[in-house]
């Protein structure tokens, strides 16, 4: 649930990282220097007053700042905001050979990179979805941030490498000592069953672009 407390740290911090205190930061977006002081949160009835989505586009522009950056800023955790650039390949390209090791973590020098806010997992990737097997969930030029080092409960979306090279992208059915069942995110596409031994790595997805 976005908080009023959050969206005003957000604000504040993107002041912060472009060397600007609030009322600089709504005086470079050619707002009242005086739209995001702290007085004008609240009002004298003590009611929360939440900032304008013209006055969040305005300042977004003014510091070429796209809207996942300042999502980013919108966490407690004062990590938020930082990014790093994690590995990127097609959702095609992921069987081939070379991409990634037994564990399921990104290698090789095949990758592109793309930007996004810091997981705490240092093996995490972004897939991007080609076609529309995966529809209506996931469809072609959605990235997914998979990330190896998440723990998996039943009901998960998953992305799962088979020891004959093959990739799939499912949720999650159930997962005992002998056999992983997944299902279909098309409902015309079968669902999986495989033997454990069968399945080389699986790991969670964690964020999706769309």
């Amino acid at each position: 649930m976005l908080r009023h407390t959050d969206i005003w740290r957000a604000i504040e911090r993107l002041a912060q990282e472009n060397g600007l205190s609030p009322s600089g930061l709504a005086r470079q977006a050619g707002l009242d220097p005086t739209t995001f002081n702290k007085s004008k949160r609240t009002t004298r009835e003590g009611k929360l007053r939440w900032p304008s989505t013209e006055s969040i586009a305005k300042i977004l522009n003014a510091t070429n700042t796209s809207i996942g950056e300042f999502v980013s800023y919108l966490s407690e955790d004062t990590g938020g905001g930082v990014f790093r650039n994690i590995p990127l390949i097609g959702f095609g390209q992921a069987g081939d050979a070379g991409y990634f090791d037994d564990a399921g973590y990104p290698s090789g020098t095949g990758w592109d990179e793309i930007p996004f806010p810091g997981l705490g997992d240092p093996h995490a990737y972004a897939l991007e979805i080609s076609g529309d097997s995966m529809a209506p969930v996931y469809r072609d030029g959605d990235i997914v941030i998979v990330g190896p080092s998440a723990s998996i409960r039943r009901g998960d979306r998953v992305v799962v490498k088979t020891q004959t090279g093959e990739v799939l992208v499912k949720q999650l059915l159930r997962h005992s000592a002998r056999r992983i069942d997944l299902q279909s995110l098309n409902p015309l596409h079968e669902d999986r069953s495989f033997d454990v031994d069968e399945v080389e790595w699986m790991s969670r997805i964690v964020w999706v672009s769309q």
